[in-house]
């Protein structure tokens, strides 16, 4: 009994075990018929695998597209973004207060109007027509002034449609946009406190329309001087030399202000003029650097030589005031890192760091003796010495970017004849003078016909920020 009831459960037992693995196998052979499924359907469906191959024109535009396809690369971008900001930073509130603080305190409100006023004009004109005049083929002095006329073919999407193909397109219209604003701009100080609101609105229209864009055409979009080899990075000549000698033309044309020569007229707010010194150090980087159109190796050459240049005219300045009046001032060392950013901008990509402290150390202590004796013999009152700062370090700098771009001082341009190059940059200073001083007073002329000029003598004694305003920028 107990036999079979064992033999009963062992016989259990192992038709278990039996029915056990024959359910394994029968597991086992399930995925092994999947398997094979799988094996044969590719087999079957071959030819779709093979579809693309038999129609190759069909991939021919999509991949010839993709190549075709602008790019850029993205970090340049974000520097152009950031220079940009930056040369807008050099102008408001850098210019303004460096201009603002050295007129009388009844004019500074004035000032900082005509600067920011002026500055949006020139940046609407320049997307009206600018950038197409500058930008377009054209003769060796104007470009078209309607085939890119408000951007037009530009889209949001556009790439490389510009001289520098690896941007979006209005970034770099963007950029350019503000060299004209504030080389436009710079004018103001030259006849401060004393010109109609007007005369400054359409004498600025009518300059940038005939002196920036010729003069940005001929260096830079394509014209006589590019053509001619004159090296010009960030606009020594385009910027500086033009805007300085329009100032001084300017300043004769409306004539001295009330009291000058006989009264001191003394700047009503030193550390505004240091504050905006600052401010034009820290933007001129957008400014120099930005020109490289790139954040590669030329940026940062531009960006040192920024530093440098600029540094060894504060000092060069400095010791020369400390020679000839006994005590270096704050209103000078500011003045001397304006002279040294000015001296350094066409030269910045192309010479080395021991270029740029020559170039910066002569531009300070030129620029003193602009603002001094040759302001006395020229007998003109530039309120803000915009002759005495851009103009001559202007012409400083244009002229040693001949001698210093040269690998043998340490510059970029290999063999360099500095002799035939110096003579080109001595050509192109010319041809700026020239152009800017006969179009500024032929401006200046139609100006005082239509609009005139000065204001009243009565409005002059008043103060600018009342009489032109209507507001005081300090109340008792």
């Amino acid at each position: 009994m107990k036999m079979r009831l064992l033999t009963g459960w062992q016989a259990r037992f192992h038709l278990v075990c039996l029915l056990m693995l024959f359910s394994a196998l029968a597991a086992g052979a399930w995925p092994g018929s999947a398997h094979a499924q799988a094996q044969v359907t590719p087999l079957q469906s071959e030819a779709v695998a093979v579809e693309p191959l038999q129609d190759p024109a069909a991939a021919a535009p999509a991949a010839a597209e993709a190549v075709a396809a602008p790019a850029y690369d993205h970090g340049d971008v974000a520097w152009m973004l950031t220079s940009t900001l930056l040369v807008l930073l050099m102008v408001v509130p850098g210019l303004a207060l460096f201009y603002g603080g050295l007129v009388r305190s009844k004019n500074v409100l004035s000032v900082l109007s005509q600067i920011l006023v002026v500055f949006s004009l020139v940046l609407l004109l320049w997307v009206a027509y600018g950038y197409s005049a500058v930008f377009s083929a054209g003769n060796p002095f104007f470009g078209s002034f309607t085939e890119f006329a408000f951007l037009k073919g530009f889209t949001p999407e556009s790439v490389g449609n510009t001289p520098i193909k690896g941007l979006p397109d209005y970034l770099f219209v963007a950029f350019q946009s503000t060299f004209a604003g504030i080389t436009t701009a710079l004018i103001v100080g030259a006849f401060a406190e004393r010109i109609k609101f007007r005369a400054v609105l359409l004498f600025s229209a009518l300059w940038f329309t005939l002196s920036y864009i010729p003069m940005a055409h001929i260096v830079w979009g394509g014209g006589y001087l590019g053509e001619l080899g004159a090296i010009d990075f960030a606009g020594g000549t385009v910027v500086h030399i033009n805007a300085g000698v329009a100032g001084l033309v300017a300043a004769w044309f409306v004539g001295k202000r009330l009291g000058y020569g006989q009264t001191a007229l003394k700047p009503h707010n030193v550390p505004f003029t240091y504050i905006g010194a600052m401010l034009l150090w820290v933007g001129w980087f957008g400014f120099n650097a930005g020109s490289a159109a790139a954040a590669d190796t030329v940026a940062s050459l531009a960006f040192l030589n920024t530093v440098l240049a600029t540094a060894a005219a504060v000092l060069g300045w400095t010791l020369v005031e400390a020679i000839s009046k006994g005590k270096p001032s704050a209103l000078g060392a500011a003045s001397g890192a304006v002279a040294g950013l000015v001296g350094i901008t066409p030269a910045c990509g192309t010479v080395g760091p021991l270029g740029a402290i020559v170039i910066g150390l002569v531009a300070g202590v030129v620029c003193v003796w602009g603002v001094t004796g040759l302001k006395r013999l020229l007998k003109v009152d530039d309120t803000a010495d915009v002759f005495g700062v851009h103009g001559v370090g202007g012409i400083v700098g244009a002229i040693l970017t001949g001698v210093f771009s040269a690998q043998s001082l340490g510059g970029t341009k290999a063999d360099l004849d500095i002799g035939h190059q110096v003579w080109v940059q001595v050509v192109s200073v010319g041809l700026t003078v020239l152009w800017s001083a006969v179009v500024t007073a032929a401006i200046l002329l139609l100006v005082k016909v239509v609009v005139g000029l000065r204001v009243t003598e009565e409005a002059e004694r008043t103060g600018l920020d009342v009489t032109s305003h209507g507001e005081s920028a300090y109340e008792a």
